[in-house]
């Protein structure tokens, strides 16, 4: 009888911006540290600096580092002769220049106590800075960006993934599609790894509420305004329904004022964060995701997991990755409001569609299993250490 072949364990390094920011890139940091330690491997959290608005992360079984204790110096670029020549402006630069040394250091420190076949995962761009001032050697370094092409080339982020991750060993987009896009920006080593489902519930939510849910952050990216004006088409016609918005944000005075304005106070209710996803999507009939840009959306994940159909913005290959237009959810053309409204609609007319699309999302959504992206990650640690 064949003896079964046992997984290599390795030291596995994530490097972000913080340990515990708000957002979904701390969330799938720390979804895929649990996952790697259960599997045996020696895991380590590491954070640039600490963030302006923290994330719940839980008690962990793995340390948590933090680089700075305050933010960096924040440095502009150096534009013309009069930005090359103010002393002041030079004297952040050198400060900043020689704290990223020292941070660096730090980071040597730690990969050169790990095992050989350690790999480093960066998951966000900025943090990369650091990492490659310091001594890899010997360590594979993945760099990620969890967002879409399009939305990184509308940002700043877009040269710095070309020029910090350029060396990698490799850098990981969220999807085929992405990845064929970086590549044909010279980025030779760019391929693709999707995110993992974050839970599996038991159960279906019932999908007896007439309730319409989103859940994200209330900043410019995830586009409730442009949720509120799709409300404002939906709500005369569905009087006795709720649009529920989970989160909070740097908007949040801005748009309870637009949602006044539009007359929608009587059906929209502020959830505010919510620590219980499951919980929240579990009372909920529909899914609404109305982002500007998304990498691959772990709320929309998670929706699906509790068999909530969902209707969303067409925003990044990572949407139409998740879900089947017209099978287990129904997608609209980014920022068209009156297509959104038209596709909630469809929904909250329908409660035998409304059954049948939650129940093949909850199925179809398992393509994303945690156990199939662990196989796929390990995958790649063996290839790459080749």
């Amino acid at each position: 009888m064949t003896a079964p072949v046992r997984q290599r364990t390795r030291d596995v390094f994530f490097v972000s911006n913080s340990v515990d920011e708000l957002g979904g890139v701390t969330s799938w940091s720390h979804q895929m540290a649990r996952l790697f330690t259960g599997r045996g491997h020696r895991v380590h959290v590491v954070g640039i600096t600490e963030p302006e608005v923290r994330q719940a992360i839980g008690d962990v079984p793995y340390p948590l580092t933090t680089l700075y204790d305050v933010h960096p110096p924040r440095v502009g670029p150096a534009r013309g002769l009069r930005g090359r020549l103010d002393v002041a402006e030079r004297r952040r630069r050198a400060a900043r220049a020689a704290g990223m040394r020292a941070k660096a250091a730090t980071l040597t420190g730690l990969f050169r106590a790990a095992r050989p076949g350690a790999v480093v995962i960066v998951t966000q761009v900025w943090a990369m800075e650091w990492v490659e001032l310091a001594d890899t050697t010997g360590l594979t370094v993945i760099g990620m960006s969890h967002e879409s092409f399009a939305y990184s080339r509308a940002t700043s982020r877009f040269g710095r993934v070309r020029r910090h991750y350029r060396d990698v060993d490799r850098m990981l987009a969220l999807t085929r599609e992405d990845a064929d896009r970086w590549i044909g920006q010279g980025m030779n080593n760019a391929s693709y790894m999707p995110n993992p489902l974050p839970f599996m519930p038991d159960e279906s939510s019932p999908r007896d509420t007439k309730t319409v849910v989103s859940v994200g952050r209330l900043t410019d990216q995830k586009g409730i305004d442009m949720l509120l004006d799709t409300w404002a088409e939906v709500a005369p016609r569905h009087p006795d329904w709720t649009l529920r918005v989970h989160g909070s944000g740097e908007d949040g005075e801005l748009l309870r004022a637009r949602c006044t304005a539009l007359g929608l106070d009587g059906s929209v209710d502020w959830a505010g964060r919510t620590d219980d996803v499951p919980g929240a999507l579990r009372r909920g009939s529909v899914f609404v995701l109305s982002s500007r840009g998304e990498g691959f959306p772990l709320a929309l994940m998670e929706a699906m997991a509790s068999g909530l159909p969902c209707a969303a913005f067409d925003c990044a290959p990572g949407v139409r990755e998740i879900v089947r237009d017209g099978e287990d959810g129904l997608l609209a053309a980014v920022g068209n409001t009156g297509e959104l409204a038209r596709r909630l609609d469809t929904l909250m007319s329908d409660k035998a569609l409304r059954d049948a699309m939650g129940e093949a999302a909850r199925t179809n959504i398992q393509r994303f299993t945690t156990e199939e992206i662990v196989r796929r990650w390990e995958g790649l640690f063996a290839f790459l250490e080749r």
